[in-house]
C-alpha cells in the first residue's frame, strides 16, 4: 500500500528509442521555431501519475507557469488509456497534489489548499484532503483541520481515510517557564510541530485520533489489513533530526504498542550515520515492510523487514553500477516483486526484484530502451504500469506498458507539450573522456540545431548539476540553469557527470568523499579539454554555471583556473565551515569532510573556495535566495565581498527576496535566465 504525501519529489524524466511513440509529431512537421527563454515558461511538467484500479484510466499532476500568479500552478488531469482522450479536472489557483484512486475507481482523492475570504477550515488556505467524483466531477473537502494536513492514505477497501494532521507542541523542560514568560524573543528550540495520525470513516464521516505521541512524522503507511502502521519519526521537526536521528516505528493497532526497528544496518554499520529514511511500503501479506535510506556522498540502501517474524532485515543490492534513486518504492500487486527506480549512466530504469521467503531472487528491468523514468503506478492486477517519460524529442508525457515482462515495449498516451514538435531542438549526445587519474567520466553534450563541425568552433557553457549525489539525465531539458537556452543561441553546452554522480557504480560515487574541490574539478576540466581537442569548442570562449553543488563547483573552478571568461554561481557554498554552521543539513558537510570542523580543519580549508579566493579573476554573477537555508546567503555575501572590495573582479550579486534554495516565482526565474545570457554574451562573446 502506498503513502501519498503533499510533498512529492519532482521527478526527472527520460528517453527511449524503443518506445512506440503513438502521438509523436509527423515526420513532415517543420522545425522552424528557435527556442527562447520565454519558451521555458510554456512547458508543462508531469508528475504524480496514478493508474485507475482497472487500468482503463489514469490521472496525473500537471504543472505550468502562470505569469499573472507569478508562480507555477499545478492541476489534475485525467485520461482514458484506451482512446487517449484527456480532460482537466481542477481549475483552481491552488496547487493540487498526491492524487490517489478509490478501490472502485469512483473517486480521486488529492490534497489542495483552497482559501476563501474569512473562511474557516477547510477553506482557510491550509492543505486539506479533497475528493472528486468521476461521475459528475464534483469536488468536496474530506478534512477540515485548522492547521492543515501533511499526508494521507486510503485504506485498501477505501472505507477509511488516514491522514497526518498538525499540532503545536511545547517542551516541558526546566526552562519552559522562562521561555513562556519571555515569549517575545525567538528561541532555538522549545516548540515544534508534531503530527497526530487521524482516521476518517468514509461511511459515517466520524473522525478519531489513532495515534498522538507528540512525535514529528515524516511519512506513514498503513498495511492493507489496517493492523499495523509504519512511521518515520523524529523528536523535533528541525531538519537536522531527520538527517541522522530518525527512526522507523511500527504501531500495532490491536495492542496499541509501538516498536522501533533496530537501525544497526543503516546507522552503525553504514558508511555514514547521516542518512535520510524514506519510501515506506507494505507488502499485501501485511507483514513485510520495504523502505529506503539515502546518504550524501555514499550509495543508498534498500531494505525489507518482516515485522511479524523474528528474522534478519533483508538488504537488496543494486545490479551492476546502478544507484538506488528516490523513495518511490512499490510492491507490485499480486506478486512478490519489490519495484524501485535506479540511476544508470544518465538514465533511470524501473527495476523489480523477487523477494521469496526472506531471500532476494531475480531482478529485472521492466522497460525497454534508454529510459529515465519519473513517477510510475501499477494497476490493481499488477499487469499494467503507467509512468512519466521524457525523451530526446519531447518533454514529460504519460506512457503505459505491460508490467509482467522483462524490458517491455511501451506506448505513448499523451502529448502535453505539442509546441515542442516545431522546435529546433539541440543535438544531445553522451560524451566520454579520461580523467587525469585514468577514470572514465561522461557528460551530456548539447550542440545547436543543425550544427556541423565544419561550421567552426563554438563557445562553451559548462553547466554543472547539484547534489553532488545526483546526475544530469540523457533527455531533452529546457531549464533555468542553461540547458536548451544556450545551444539555441549558438553555444555548446556540457553537463558533466563528475566523480560523485549517481549511476556509475559505488566507487565512482564515493571517490569524491574527502576530495571535494579536487577530483571533480579535474574531471570537469578534462571533459572541457576533450571538446577543445575534438575541435568542437573554442577554448578562448568559455563560461561556467551551476546551482547548489553546481554553484559550489562554479566557485571551485574559478578559484582553480582562469580559463573561463564568465561565471554564474547560484546558491553555491564558498566556505565549508560556514556551511556546517548554517545549513539545515550539516551531515552533508560532515560526510564529505570526513569529520567535524574541529576534527578535520585541513579538510575544511582544502574544500573551501574562500581558501583560494585570491586566484579568482573571472567576472562572476552571484544568485542567491534571501531565505535559503540549504546554502545560506552568507556564502554569496562572502564571495561578493572578496571579488568586489578586495580583488577588483567584475561581479553582480542578485538576492531574490522571499526565495529559498530554489526560485519559485516567475519573475525571479526569468530574471536569472536573462542575467546569465547577457552576462555571458558580454564577457565571453564581447557583445
Amino acid at each position: 500500500m502506498r503513502i501519498y504525501s503533499y510533498i512529492s519529489v519532482m521527478a526527472i524524466m527520460l528517453s527511449s528509442p524503443l518506445a512506440i511513440d503513438a502521438q509523436a509529431a509527423p515526420a513532415t512537421t517543420p522545425r522552424t521555431h528557435a527556442i527562447t527563454i520565454d519558451d521555458f515558461f510554456d512547458i508543462g511538467q508531469m508528475q504524480d501519475v496514478a493508474i485507475s484500479p482497472n487500468a482503463k484510466q489514469a490521472v496525473w499532476l500537471e504543472s505550468r507557469w502562470d505569469e499573472a500568479l507569478d508562480k507555477a500552478q499545478s492541476d489534475l488531469w485525467l485520461i482514458n488509456t484506451q482512446d487517449k482522450k484527456s480532460q482537466r479536472l481542477t481549475f483552481t489557483h491552488d496547487n493540487e497534489s498526491s492524487p490517489v484512486w478509490s478501490h472502485d475507481g469512483e473517486f480521486i482523492y488529492f490534497i489542495s489548499a483552497d482559501k476563501k475570504d474569512n473562511a474557516k477550515a477547510p477553506f482557510n488556505g491550509k492543505n486539506q484532503v479533497f475528493r472528486i467524483t468521476l461521475a459528475n466531477l464534483a469536488i468536496q473537502p474530506m478534512t477540515k483541520e485548522e492547521l492543515g494536513v501533511n499526508a494521507f492514505q486510503l485504506s485498501a477497501d477505501s472505507k477509511s481515510l488516514y491522514f497526518l494532521a498538525n499540532k503545536k507542541s511545547t517542551d516541558t523542560d526546566q526552562w519552559a517557564e522562562m521561555r513562556a514568560n519571555y515569549s517575545a524573543p525567538k528561541y532555538a528550540h522549545g516548540k515544534r510541530d508534531t503530527n497526530p495520525l487521524k482516521v476518517l470513516d468514509l461511511t459515517n464521516f466520524k473522525q478519531k485520533t489513532v495515534l498522538d505521541d507528540d512525535k514529528v512524522v515524516w511519512q506513514f503507511n498503513v498495511n492493507d489489513s489496517g493492523s499495523k502502521i509504519a512511521r518515520i519519526t523524529t523528536s523535533d521537526n528541525e531538519l537536522v533530526y531527520y538527517e541522522g536521528w530518525s527512526n522507523i516505528e511500527i504501531f500495532d493497532v490491536k495492542t496499541a504498542s509501538n516498536k522501533v526497528i533496530d537501525d544497526k544496518q543503516w546507522r552503525q554499520q553504514a558508511p555514514s550515520p547521516y542518512g535520510w529514511l524514506l519510501g515506506l511500503d507494505w507488502h499485501q501479506d501485511n507483514q513485510q515492510l520495504a523502505f529506503r535510506i539515502d546518504f550524501d556522498g555514499y550509495p543508498g540502501k534498500l531494505f525489507v523487514v518482516n515485522t511479524q517474524a523474528n528474522t534478519p532485515t533483508i538488504e537488496l543490492k543494486p545490479i551492476g553500477k546502478t544507484t538506488f534513486q528516490g523513495g518511490d518504492i512499490q510492491w507490485r500487486p499480486k506478486s512478490n516483486e519489490l519495484c524501485y527506480l535506479g540511476a544508470q549512466s544518465a538514465r533511470t530504469q524501473l527495476f523489480c526484484s523477487q523477494i521469496n521467503q526472506g531471500k532476494v531472487g531475480d531482478t529485472r528491468s521492466v522497460l525497454a530502451g534508454d529510459t529515465v523514468v519519473g513517477s510510475y503506478s501499477f494497476g490493481v492486477s499488477g499487469k499494467q504500469v503507467v509512468f512519466s517519460h521524457n525523451s530526446l524529442t519531447h518533454f514529460h508525457d504519460l506512457f503505459i506498458a505491460d508490467a509482467d515482462y522483462k524490458r517491455s515495449q511501451f506506448k505513448r498516451l499523451t502529448n502535453i507539450n505539442p509546441q515542442v514538435d516545431s522546435w529546433q531542438l539541440p543535438q544531445i549526445s553522451v560524451v566520454t573522456w579520461q580523467a587525469p587519474d585514468g577514470a572514465t567520466v561522461e557528460g551530456i553534450l548539447e550542440l545547436p540545431y543543425g550544427y556541423k563541425k565544419s561550421q567552426g568552433k563554438l563557445p562553451l557553457v559548462v553547466q554543472i548539476h547539484g547534489g553532488p549525489t545526483a546526475a544530469t539525465s540523457y533527455s531533452l531539458q529546457h531549464r533555468s540553469y542553461g540547458r536548451a537556452t544556450f545551444p539555441a543561441s549558438g553555444w555548446a553546452l556540457l553537463s558533466p557527470n563528475y566523480r560523485g554522480s549517481t549511476g556509475y557504480g559505488d566507487k565512482f560515487l564515493t571517490d569524491l568523499v574527502g576530495k571535494e574541490h579536487q577530483i571533480e574539478v579535474a574531471d570537469i576540466m578534462a571533459g572541457v579539454d576533450k571538446l577543445i581537442t575534438d575541435g568542437i569548442v573554442d577554448g578562448e570562449k568559455m563560461a561556467v554555471m551551476g546551482w547548489s553543488n553546481g554553484g559550489y563547483l562554479t566557485n571551485a573552478l574559478i578559484s582553480t583556473t582562469n580559463r573561463f571568461k564568465a561565471a554564474s554561481s547560484g546558491a553555491g557554498v564558498f566556505d565549508q565551515r560556514l556551511q556546517w554552521m548554517q545549513e539545515d543539513t550539516p551531515g552533508h558537510v560532515i560526510n564529505f569532510m570526513q569529520g567535524l570542523p574541529w576534527a578535520q580543519p585541513d579538510a575544511y580549508d582544502k574544500a573551501s573556495s574562500l581558501t583560494y579566493a585570491d586566484k579568482i579573476n573571472t567576472p562572476t554573477l552571484i544568485h542567491i535566495g534571501e531565505h535559503d537555508q540549504r546554502v545560506p546567503v552568507g556564502h554569496a555575501q562572502g564571495l561578493y565581498r572578496s571579488l568586489k572590495h578586495y580583488l577588483n573582479v567584475p561581479v553582480e550579486m542578485i538576492v531574490y527576496p522571499d526565495e529559498g534554495h530554489g526560485l519559485n516565482l516567475y519573475k525571479h526565474r526569468k530574471a536569472k535566465m536573462e542575467w546569465d545570457k547577457k552576462w555571458f554574451e558580454y564577457y565571453v562573446l564581447d557583445k
